[in-house]
């Protein structure tokens, strides 16, 4: 058997990596194509290192730089993994979560499973089953229709498997195992504590805030950003807590194209890798974000979340009280950070014990 795993973001590879280095143990051949999505050692090469994972097999280079259509840029990874899979014919192909790649990656698999070429391929898609229900979200189309291509849908929760049972997909192609960045924290916890992040930045344990703004809906937006930066400032003011901006290229990028800055109370670092991130989390205050996949590292590590989005993919987090949806609305953000701010640092697991690969390679009999 010989798998394929086709990434090209920070997520996908901090998520796949647990049953990349599974597929690397029990000797089982496998190749990755990394599309190129993200595009900077930030983001992406240097999680290959610290997650001890091999270069990939096929580095496509083609980058989400902002200057391709999501169409064109969708498209041009098509033709390139179209190849690579009819030339390598693997057994399985993973794909995970919910982007450009991800959609690229599930219509190739598809189409290739027609005439003329028949390729067998079976497509596994990992964290399978999420839904915000707004289908303004680029990342909302690629995951339903990712889910309706897919052989194997591993779902990170029992309401995953709900939204994907309403949508007429049958319950033998469904199996619940939890979400792999539980793996992935578990398996990062030693070389986390071992962090010299907060020496580094002069930071006390939970003497400031962490903060992430990167989605396009809210830095391509000069009324939705401004509203976010003004939320900081006025989180600070109250709590006088410094926020720490882990600022993403495309939202320092956005910042200065609409004259926006930051005030003395806001303080911008570069993005960090793996295990300075996860160290970064755990000794803030609160998180706020708009990332998806720190709501879950945040529920992970005991960490109050606000999420600066009108809604949220993650709904297990705000149903058990750990985040709170509070929009870019500076003074609900405001409210929302104050209630926060409140609450208890212990709740229960939302995402499985840390062994989703090893379930996923279980149902597939690997």
């Amino acid at each position: 058997m010989k798998l394929c795993f086709i990434l090209g973001t920070r997520p996908e590879i901090i998520k796949l990596a647990p049953i990349i280095r599974l597929a690397r143990e029990r000797n089982v051949p496998f190749f990755i194509i990394h599309t190129g999505q993200h595009y900077s050692y930030e983001l992406d090469e240097i999680f290959f290192a610290e997650l001890d994972l091999p270069a990939p097999a096929y580095d496509l280079g083609i980058a989400s730089g902002g200057s391709h259509l999501q169409g064109e840029h969708t498209g041009r990874m098509l033709i390139d993994i179209e190849k690579i899979l009819l030339q390598e014919r693997p057994d399985l192909v993973f794909v995970q979560g919910d982007t450009n790649t991800v959609l690229a990656g599930a219509l190739a698999v598809r189409k290739l499973r027609t005439a003329p070429s028949y390729l067998t391929t079976k497509l596994c898609h990992v964290e399978a089953g999420l839904r915000s229900y707004d289908d303004t979200m680029t990342e909302e189309i690629n995951r339903i229709v990712a889910d309706q291509l897919c052989d194997y849908l591993f779902v990170p929760s029992d309401l995953a498997k709900l939204y994907l049972l309403r949508e007429g997909i049958p319950g033998d192609r469904i199996f619940v195992t939890g979400n792999t960045i539980v793996d992935s924290v578990h398996h990062a916890r030693s070389r986390m504590d071992a962090s010299s992040i907060l020496t580094t930045l002069g930071l006390a344990h939970g003497g400031y805030i962490l903060a992430t703004v990167h989605r396009q809906e809210n830095v391509d937006d000069p009324e939705r950003f401004r509203n976010i930066l003004t939320s900081f400032d006025r989180v600070f003011a109250a709590h006088q807590l410094p926020i720490i901006y882990s600022c993403h290229p495309r939202s320092k990028k956005m910042m200065e194209r609409f004259g926006l800055s930051l005030s003395h109370g806001v303080r911008a670092i570069i993005p960090v890798g793996f295990f300075d991130a996860l160290r970064l989390q755990k000794h803030a205050r609160l998180v706020m974000t708009d990332s998806g996949g720190i709501q879950e590292e945040a529920s992970i590590l005991q960490v109050p979340c606000v999420t600066l989005r009108n809604n949220t993919e993650r709904p297990e987090t705000t149903m058990a009280g750990v985040n709170s949806v509070a929009g870019t609305d500076p003074d609900r953000i405001l409210e929302a950070v104050n209630i926060m701010m409140e609450k208890s640092h212990e709740w229960r697991p939302l995402y499985g014990d840390g062994h989703a690969a090893e379930k996923i390679f279980g149902i597939l009999g690997i």
